[in-house]
């Protein structure tokens, strides 16, 4: 006798259609699972034999029961089988009809009581699942407010093999879906600082400005206390708000990593210490799963102290910084994340540093100094679009700022950036492309010089001695600066902003 159930597997940042087979023959009790499977699923023998017997059914006890995972060669990994199984050995031991499987899908992980537990990735899943025009999936009711998001297909979330199996049955109804979080507003409020609780730093608050409202990457230079951190933190709150396409993206990266079953409606923010691994950063691991670049998709990857990271883990930033995207490659797998992040990263100016510090003495050696700034290479510098040198603000003038500081500062701003975000939707004519996202020959196309700023910028190029890649990130920068001034084109006061902000 053969039974099939259908299940799906995350793989990547899509999803793998599994074929649950099971055969049952006369023989001693032996329970085999095979298909490459990991130790996670070949431990699912024991989960599934109590769950089925403690949900009120038998377990074939004179049978010899073998599972196969197909296809074969795809690798295997997680609890979402857990189900599949069960009701595959269900109907073998002819306590459910093949008919009552058939057409659908089946996830979840099973407890020893018979219980369903999420699991992750199930975006994933269900999108896949759609692709392949099933109809239904049938997965843990604590999954049901992720599995929502994805429009035109059937969710059923339950609680326990039993209820399943009655549902199946005909015996009872389908419960009714309680998709409990709301997508208009993050679960949480923001607990970003704004610009309001920044005192001076005029031209930092400038730069970010810039920044938030083209989705440039931004590297602030500074002496500790100068603010830069707080600078860095007060990027989401002016980060204009998601759409419905992007918090499923995020939702969706964010569900690869663990189980948690919230919907995530605000920008990310991921600020990995300088200790972090390569393959944390990066992605990666045995099963390739996606690293703090992909989860700061559509948000800000925040690098404090940046010198201080190892250079293998700064050079791996080079070609997501311009691709948007992260292939990892494995020798039985490849899999690409997306890792359109906007980074901020931050920086001392010397080991002790106090290098240019007018309150402090510095006390590295000029070998120190340069052995320190070296840490950054010149391939990634050229990859930040505005780098900024951030000094300190004297205590006399924070206190006097704190009294007569405008509320306002943050909402003028925010309006600005909004106003330059729409610009840019509107000149593309989508809403995934930024200033910062244009290629060359796009730039080239799409953007307007003045015959003036042409000059200006052709002379800086030679007398800086700007890289291609430098020489349109200024372009691109000045765009931005257009928008926010509401200009038609870019003109020769623009370009000199922009070259302002790039590393000498």
């Amino acid at each position: 006798m053969i039974s099939k159930v259908n299940s799906i597997v995350p793989h990547g940042f899509g999803g793998a259609l599994v074929e649950v087979e099971g055969s049952k023959t006369r023989s001693l009790s032996q329970f085999n699972i095979v298909g490459l499977a990991s130790k996670t699923i070949n431990e699912s023998r024991e989960r599934v034999r109590n769950a089925i017997r403690a949900s009120g059914f038998a377990f074939p006890s004179d049978s010899r029961i073998t599972i196969n995972l197909a296809p074969a060669e795809l690798n295997k990994d997680g609890p979402h089988l857990d189900l599949p199984i069960a009701l595959s050995v269900m109907i073998l031991s002819n306590q459910l009809h093949q008919k009552d499987v058939d057409n659908a899908i089946f996830v979840g992980e099973l407890s020893l009581e018979g219980l369903l537990r999420p699991v992750r990735g199930i975006i994933n899943v269900v999108e896949a699942a759609k692709n392949l025009n099933y109809k239904t999936v049938y997965l843990p009711i604590q999954n049901v407010p992720q599995a929502s998001l994805v429009d035109d297909i059937k969710i059923i979330g339950v609680d326990s093999l039993k209820q399943l199996i009655l549902i199946l049955k005909s015996q009872i109804s389908p419960p009714a879906n309680h998709l409990g979080e709301s997508l208009n507003s993050p679960k949480c409020p923001s607990s970003a600082p704004t610009l309001d609780q920044i005192r001076g730093q005029e031209r930092a608050k400038r730069a970010l400005e810039i920044a938030v409202a083209g989705h440039h990457n931004l590297l602030l230079n500074g002496p500790p206390g100068a603010g830069k951190t707080m600078l860095a933190r007060t990027a989401t709150s002016l980060l204009p708000p998601l759409s419905r396409a992007e918090k499923i993206s995020i939702t969706k990266i964010h569900g690869l990593s663990n189980s948690n079953c919230e919907i995530i409606a605000s920008r990310p923010f991921r600020s990995p210490h300088h200790t972090a691994s390569t393959v944390s950063i990066i992605g990666g691991g045995n099963h390739a799963f996606p690293g703090e670049i992909s989860l700061a998709h559509l948000g800000v990857l925040y690098l404090d102290e940046f010198p201080e990271f190892p250079r293998s883990v700064l050079e791996a930033l080079r070609q997501p910084l311009e691709d948007k995207v992260i292939s990892i490659s494995r020798a039985n797998t490849k899999v690409t994340y997306p890792a359109d992040f906007m980074l901020i990263a931050t920086m001392n100016p010397c080991p002790c540093g106090h290098l240019g510090d007018p309150f402090h003495q510095c006390t590295c050696t000029p070998q120190q100094i340069e052995n320190y700034k070296k840490r950054i290479s010149g391939p990634l510098l050229d990859r930040i679009d505005i780098y900024l040198d951030v000094s300190p603000v004297e205590t006399s003038s924070l206190l006097n700022q704190a009294a007569s500081s405008s509320p306002s500062v943050q909402n003028v701003v925010k309006n600005n950036i909004t106003e330059a975000v729409e610009r840019q939707f509107n000149r593309y004519h989508n809403k995934e492309t930024r200033n910062s996202n244009l290629s060359s020959t796009e730039v080239a196309s799409l953007l307007s010089l003045k015959p003036s700023a042409k000059a200006t910028l052709d002379i800086a190029t030679k007398s800086l001695g700007l890289s291609a890649r430098s020489y349109f990130k200024v372009i691109k920068v000045a765009q931005t600066i257009a928008d926010l001034e509401r200009a038609p084109e870019i003109s020769d006061s623009h370009i000199s902003e922009s070259l302002s902000f790039r590393k000498r």
